[in-house]
């Protein structure tokens, strides 16, 4: 079965990812792509104490998870591909022609960033490379759980959709 959502969420794994997403789609597998963590037991052994245990974590680096993406692709579980920021997800998507949509998530509030969900910020970079993602083909939506209503890259960058 194909990895069914390419998520971007920089809480990573929590509550909203394992039960509002994952109870629903019956994930049983989510790969968790960011190189630090994917470099460090201490913090894969936490993310792991949020997962149910009849649902895989696997942690990967992005050049890890291009390399490992086919065989995620074809486990018959369900499965979610979460990063914690837009920069992983792009690169990974460039690396991964399979990738055709990403659903933006929880991105909050730093320096630098625009409210343009009410749990979407966004840097000016980030807004010219999901721009830059979209334009090579990939569907990018906002969509904080899988009731709330799906917004558009174009009404998301000009602030509009879901309050």
């Amino acid at each position: 079965m194909p990895v069914e959502i390419h998520r971007v969420d920089d809480r990573l794994i929590h509550g909203q990812v394992v039960v509002g997403w994952g109870h629903p789609m019956e994930l049983g597998l989510i790969a968790l792509v960011d190189d630090a963590i994917a470099d460090s037991p201490w913090e894969q052994e936490l993310y792991r104490l949020a997962v149910p245990p009849e649902m895989d974590v696997r942690f990967a680096s992005v050049a890890e998870a291009a390399r490992e993406y086919a065989e995620w692709n074809a486990d018959p579980r369900h499965a979610m591909l979460l990063t914690g920021t837009v920069r992983a997800m792009c690169d990974l998507a460039a690396r991964v022609p399979a990738i055709r949509a990403v659903n933006l998530g929880g991105v909050h509030f730093a320096a630098g960033r625009t409210e343009r969900l009410r749990y979407l910020f966004l840097t000016p970079d980030e807004e010219r490379a999901l721009e830059e993602l979209e334009a090579r083909g990939v569907r990018v939506t906002a969509q904080d759980v899988p009731t709330g209503t799906e917004v558009p890259l174009r009404e998301v960058l000009a602030g509009r959709g879901a309050a």
